[in-house]
């Protein structure tokens, strides 16, 4: 086998164990402390972490959708209950989606919650944005085509379109959805973290 041949095969092995470690598993473990590692082994789509389980959420951050030279993280909504959605407006269930979000941003962005978009695989900017503007989107959103964003949140299923992560008032994640919400889906949820004390 020639050396050419042989950097192919090993670069197919490689690209095959990323494709294989990107899959939609449904089910998550997480042991408490030190940051969030999500481990997927197969079965559940909505994943609850009791306060002594829940790990800090590592940096998310990127560029807003909206404007190119702004950068939107989620700590900068520290002491906040975060909801940290992935989309993209070429998927079907996230056309349903996005307004149950608006809606639960509505009802409690008074009550210190923020929604947080996450716009993947979108390669036009202008695509994501006129999705925004016709269903009367006003939460904040991060223009992420390459998924880059997600990168530091260690197991998280990267390939699962649309995807939800709660963070507690600590910065902790407190849930993880893997599938398709509605506003009230979300809101015992939110109520509870949001009689939580920030420390």
């Amino acid at each position: 086998m020639s050396s050419r041949t042989r950097k192919v095969v090993a670069a197919a092995f490689a690209a095959l164990a990323v494709l294989t470690g990107c899959t939609t598993g449904d089910d998550a473990v997480v042991s408490g402390g030190g940051d969030f590692s999500f481990v997927a082994p197969g079965g559940e789509t909505d994943i609850y972490y009791e306060v002594e389980q829940r790990q800090q959420l590592p940096e998310v951050a990127g560029e807003d959708l909206f404007d190119e030279g702004k950068r939107i993280a989620a700590s900068d909504y520290e002491g906040k209950v975060v909801v940290i959605n992935v989309w993209g407006q070429w998927c079907g269930p996230c056309r349903t989606e996005a307004p149950e979000l608006q809606k639960l941003y509505d009802d409690t962005k008074d009550d210190g919650v923020v929604v947080l978009g996450i716009d993947v695989r979108d390669h036009d900017r202008s695509a994501p944005q006129d999705f925004m503007r016709d269903r009367g989107l006003t939460y904040p959103s991060i223009y992420d085509p390459s998924g880059r964003s997600l990168v530091n949140l260690s197991g998280y299923p990267r390939s699962v379109v649309p995807s939800t992560l709660v963070v507690d008032r600590q910065g902790r994640v407190a849930a993880v959805y893997l599938r398709e919400l509605l506003a009230d889906d979300l809101r015992p949820l939110i109520d509870r973290l949001t009689a939580e004390k920030a420390s």
